[in-house]
């Protein structure tokens, strides 16, 4: 009996480590949200007045401002788009980084 117990307790252990795993890979990608359109809307998202909105499934985006996207992103219309669900969090840069932010074209990427 104590053999089963211990096999219940570690599948119930080992669920909840790969729950946590799983929120910790949720956590570091980034949430698409409205963005003020500049011309034609990117990939993923509709207008919406002035706005382009996230449709399901679509992924964070930034204005691209003429330059090239960051590591991790892909130009699409005016915007860069994260090429993956686990891409890192990106902003355009205003002179050096902030600590934990690396430098990638005209923005700052996330290095964690």
């Amino acid at each position: 009996m104590d053999f089963l117990c211990s096999k219940a307790a570690l599948r119930q252990g080992l669920a909840g480590l790969i729950g946590l795993v799983s929120l910790a890979a949720l956590a570091d990608a980034p949430a698409a949200q409205a963005l003020a359109r500049d011309g034609s809307c990117p990939s993923g998202y509709s207008s919406s007045g002035n706005y382009c909105v996230p449709g399901s499934g679509a992924r964070f985006a930034l204005a691209r401002n003429g330059g090239s996207c960051p590591s991790g992103y892909f130009s699409s219309s005016n915007y860069c788009v994260a090429s993956s669900a686990t891409s890192k969090h990106a902003m355009p840069r205003s002179g050096s980084c902030p600590s934990g932010y690396f430098s990638s074209s005209d923005f700052c990427v996330s290095s964690k």
